[in-house]
């Protein structure tokens, strides 16, 4: 149980931090959260939870394949927020993303790249 209070602790206070250092400087905000905190620590707690490398090994092969979809939401965003109030840009760009992942998945399964 204390793992899991120190694990919520670190990551809440990472995207706290995040979002505080965005509103005086998208620039900093941008850089933090760019950087891949959240894989490192989900990497880091699978492998203090298994530690066992091959779920490791596939868990960062996944995340690998599906940064490339989930660059449709940072895409679609700002285009969307020019014609749109943020609410349903937000909602549109999630939905265009979980149709990218879906549409990944499909082409890896068809390569018969196993996530």
């Amino acid at each position: 149980m204390i793992q899991f209070i120190i694990k919520t602790v670190v990551t809440l206070t990472i995207i706290l931090a995040a979002s505080a250092i965005a509103k005086k400087s998208s620039l900093m905000g941008g850089i933090l959260v760019s950087l891949p905190v959240v894989s490192i620590l989900a990497m880091m707690w699978l492998w203090l939870d298994t530690k066992n490398k091959m779920k490791v090994a596939q868990f960062s092969t996944s995340v690998f394949w599906l940064v490339i979809p989930s660059l449709v939401l940072f895409i679609s965003l700002p285009v969307l927020l020019k014609k749109l109030d943020f609410g349903w840009a937000m909602l549109f760009a999630c939905g265009l993303t979980i149709i990218a992942y879906y549409l990944m998945v499909l082409v890896l399964g068809l390569f018969q790249v196993k996530l």
